[in-house]
Protein backbone atom coordinates (compact mmCIF):
# COMPACT_ATOMS: atom_id res chain seq x y z
CA UNK A 1 0.00 0.00 0.00
CA UNK A 2 1.76 3.54 -1.06
CA UNK A 3 1.82 6.24 1.45
CA UNK A 4 -0.99 8.32 -0.14
CA UNK A 5 -3.25 5.48 -0.31
CA UNK A 6 -2.48 4.66 3.56
CA UNK A 7 -2.89 8.39 4.72
CA UNK A 8 -6.23 8.31 2.60
CA UNK A 9 -7.98 5.54 4.74
CA UNK A 10 -6.33 6.24 8.00
CA UNK A 11 -7.84 9.72 7.64
CA UNK A 12 -10.98 8.49 5.61
CA UNK A 13 -10.43 11.10 2.80
CA UNK A 14 -10.42 14.58 4.65
CA UNK A 15 -8.78 17.12 3.32
CA UNK A 16 -5.15 18.16 3.98
CA UNK A 17 -3.74 21.51 4.19
CA UNK A 18 -0.38 22.61 4.09
CA UNK A 19 0.83 25.83 6.13
CA UNK A 20 3.48 27.42 7.37
CA UNK A 21 4.48 26.40 10.92
CA UNK A 22 5.03 30.26 11.58
CA UNK A 23 1.38 30.96 10.46
CA UNK A 24 -0.06 28.95 13.11
CA UNK A 25 1.88 29.27 16.20
CA UNK A 26 4.70 31.60 17.23
CA UNK A 27 7.78 30.09 19.01
CA UNK A 28 8.74 32.07 21.98
CA UNK A 29 12.89 32.52 22.82
CA UNK A 30 13.67 31.85 26.07
CA UNK A 31 15.47 33.55 28.91
CA UNK A 32 18.64 33.55 29.99
CA UNK A 33 19.67 32.59 33.66
CA UNK A 34 23.18 33.71 34.69
CA UNK A 35 25.37 30.77 36.54
CA UNK A 36 24.75 31.83 40.01
CA UNK A 37 20.65 31.49 39.24
CA UNK A 38 20.78 27.45 38.68
CA UNK A 39 20.30 25.05 41.11
CA UNK A 40 21.61 21.66 41.52
CA UNK A 41 17.99 20.48 42.48
CA UNK A 42 15.29 22.24 41.69
CA UNK A 43 11.59 22.15 40.40
CA UNK A 44 11.94 22.79 37.18
CA UNK A 45 14.76 21.62 34.31
CA UNK A 46 16.63 24.15 32.63
CA UNK A 47 17.35 23.41 29.02
CA UNK A 48 19.65 26.18 27.50
CA UNK A 49 21.90 24.51 24.19
CA UNK A 50 21.51 20.48 24.65
CA UNK A 51 19.30 17.96 25.77
CA UNK A 52 20.84 17.69 28.75
CA UNK A 53 19.30 20.13 31.59
CA UNK A 54 22.21 23.09 32.37
CA UNK A 55 20.90 22.70 35.93
CA UNK A 56 17.75 23.76 37.86
CA UNK A 57 15.30 26.26 38.56
CA UNK A 58 12.35 27.75 40.65
CA UNK A 59 10.55 29.00 38.22
CA UNK A 60 9.33 27.64 34.57
CA UNK A 61 8.38 30.06 31.16
CA UNK A 62 7.26 26.37 29.32
CA UNK A 63 4.25 24.96 30.16
CA UNK A 64 4.14 21.00 29.86
CA UNK A 65 3.59 19.23 26.89
CA UNK A 66 5.46 21.85 24.78
CA UNK A 67 7.72 21.14 21.75
CA UNK A 68 11.09 23.18 21.74
CA UNK A 69 14.07 23.43 19.79
CA UNK A 70 17.52 24.74 20.49
CA UNK A 71 19.34 26.99 18.43
CA UNK A 72 23.00 27.23 19.46
CA UNK A 73 25.42 24.53 20.43
CA UNK A 74 22.96 21.30 19.99
CA UNK A 75 21.56 23.51 17.04
CA UNK A 76 18.71 21.84 15.33
CA UNK A 77 17.57 18.91 18.54
CA UNK A 78 14.39 19.05 19.08
CA UNK A 79 12.74 18.03 22.01
CA UNK A 80 9.15 17.64 23.29
CA UNK A 81 8.54 18.11 27.59
CA UNK A 82 5.75 16.30 29.47
CA UNK A 83 6.19 19.09 32.56
CA UNK A 84 6.96 22.63 32.95
CA UNK A 85 10.83 23.65 32.37
CA UNK A 86 13.15 27.21 32.10
CA UNK A 87 13.70 27.29 28.82
CA UNK A 88 16.71 29.46 28.51
CA UNK A 89 18.06 32.04 25.26
CA UNK A 90 19.39 29.67 22.99
CA UNK A 91 15.98 27.77 22.59
CA UNK A 92 12.65 28.43 21.33
CA UNK A 93 9.51 26.82 22.13
CA UNK A 94 6.41 26.41 20.86
CA UNK A 95 2.96 27.48 23.67
CA UNK A 96 -0.41 26.27 22.81
CA UNK A 97 -1.98 26.90 19.75
CA UNK A 98 -6.22 26.63 18.88
CA UNK A 99 -5.00 24.86 15.15
CA UNK A 100 -2.32 22.16 16.45
CA UNK A 101 -1.67 19.89 18.64
CA UNK A 102 1.93 20.35 20.34
CA UNK A 103 2.87 16.85 20.11
CA UNK A 104 1.76 16.99 16.68
CA UNK A 105 4.00 19.28 16.11
CA UNK A 106 7.23 17.79 17.68
CA UNK A 107 6.49 14.25 15.92
CA UNK A 108 6.72 16.15 12.40
CA UNK A 109 9.75 18.46 13.01
CA UNK A 110 11.20 14.34 14.03
CA UNK A 111 10.45 13.88 10.26
CA UNK A 112 12.65 17.24 9.06
CA UNK A 113 15.21 16.73 11.39
CA UNK A 114 17.71 16.33 8.55
CA UNK A 115 16.15 19.07 6.87
CA UNK A 116 16.66 21.40 10.12
CA UNK A 117 20.18 20.30 10.58
CA UNK A 118 21.50 20.93 7.16
CA UNK A 119 20.44 24.56 7.72
CA UNK A 120 22.80 24.62 11.13
CA UNK A 121 25.06 27.74 10.90
CA UNK A 122 28.97 25.48 11.46
CA UNK A 123 30.52 27.33 13.54
CA UNK A 124 32.81 27.53 16.88
CA UNK A 125 29.03 27.96 17.98
CA UNK A 126 26.43 25.97 15.70
CA UNK A 127 23.43 28.29 15.23
CA UNK A 128 20.18 27.54 13.59
CA UNK A 129 17.74 30.23 12.72
CA UNK A 130 14.49 29.69 13.95
CA UNK A 131 13.11 31.23 10.59
CA UNK A 132 13.98 27.44 9.25
CA UNK A 133 11.42 25.95 11.25
CA UNK A 134 8.79 28.83 10.86
CA UNK A 135 8.69 28.42 7.10
CA UNK A 136 8.50 24.30 7.00
CA UNK A 137 4.85 23.54 6.06
CA UNK A 138 3.06 21.29 8.08
CA UNK A 139 -0.11 19.23 6.96
CA UNK A 140 -3.20 20.28 8.58
CA UNK A 141 -5.97 17.28 8.27
CA UNK A 142 -9.80 19.11 8.16
CA UNK A 143 -8.24 22.70 8.80
CA UNK A 144 -11.96 23.66 8.11
CA UNK A 145 -13.03 21.29 11.19
CA UNK A 146 -11.53 22.36 14.30
CA UNK A 147 -12.82 19.40 16.38
CA UNK A 148 -12.32 17.09 14.02
CA UNK A 149 -8.84 18.46 13.38
CA UNK A 150 -7.23 17.91 16.33
CA UNK A 151 -8.94 14.24 16.88
CA UNK A 152 -7.06 13.57 13.86
CA UNK A 153 -3.90 14.53 15.12
CA UNK A 154 -4.25 13.10 18.72
CA UNK A 155 -5.40 9.70 17.20
CA UNK A 156 -2.06 10.00 15.10
CA UNK A 157 0.13 11.51 18.02
CA UNK A 158 -1.20 8.33 19.71
CA UNK A 159 0.25 5.83 17.47
CA UNK A 160 3.58 7.45 17.42
CA UNK A 161 3.10 7.55 21.08
CA UNK A 162 2.85 3.72 21.16
CA UNK A 163 5.75 3.39 19.09
CA UNK A 164 8.40 5.60 20.49
CA UNK A 165 7.35 4.46 23.78
CA UNK A 166 8.68 0.37 22.71
CA UNK A 167 11.62 1.98 20.93
CA UNK A 168 12.37 4.15 24.44
CA UNK A 169 11.99 1.14 27.08
CA UNK A 170 15.13 -1.24 27.25
CA UNK A 171 12.04 -3.08 29.56
CA UNK A 172 10.33 -3.86 26.38
CA UNK A 173 12.92 -6.11 24.54
CA UNK A 174 16.42 -7.38 23.78
CA UNK A 175 18.54 -4.28 21.51
CA UNK A 176 17.87 -6.48 18.61
CA UNK A 177 14.26 -5.64 19.15
CA UNK A 178 14.72 -2.22 20.78
CA UNK A 179 16.34 -1.51 16.90
CA UNK A 180 13.57 -3.50 15.23
CA UNK A 181 10.99 -1.13 17.13
CA UNK A 182 12.85 1.85 16.16
CA UNK A 183 13.15 1.22 13.05
CA UNK A 184 9.09 0.56 13.17
CA UNK A 185 8.57 3.48 14.85
CA UNK A 186 10.35 5.66 12.11
CA UNK A 187 8.33 3.80 9.04
CA UNK A 188 5.10 4.29 10.96
CA UNK A 189 6.07 8.08 11.65
CA UNK A 190 6.86 9.09 8.06
CA UNK A 191 4.13 6.98 7.09
CA UNK A 192 1.61 8.64 8.93
CA UNK A 193 2.70 12.34 8.23
CA UNK A 194 3.86 12.01 4.36
CA UNK A 195 0.59 13.64 3.35
CA UNK A 196 0.36 14.31 -0.31
CA UNK A 197 0.67 18.42 -1.12
CA UNK A 198 -1.59 19.03 -4.23
CA UNK A 199 1.05 19.25 -7.10
CA UNK A 200 2.38 15.65 -6.12
CA UNK A 201 -0.98 14.61 -6.28
CA UNK A 202 -1.89 16.15 -9.49
CA UNK A 203 0.95 15.02 -10.64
Amino acid sequence: MSNISFMEKLLDGVYVEWIEVGELISPQRGRRLVKSQLEEVGSYAVYQNSMKPLGYYHESNAQAGTTFVIVAGAAGEIGFSDVAFWAADDVYFFPEANAVNNKYLYHFLLTKQHEISSQVRRASIPRLSIATVERLEIPIPCPENLKKSLAIQARIVTILDKFDALTNSISEGLPCEIELRQKQYEYYRDLLLNFPKPDEVAA
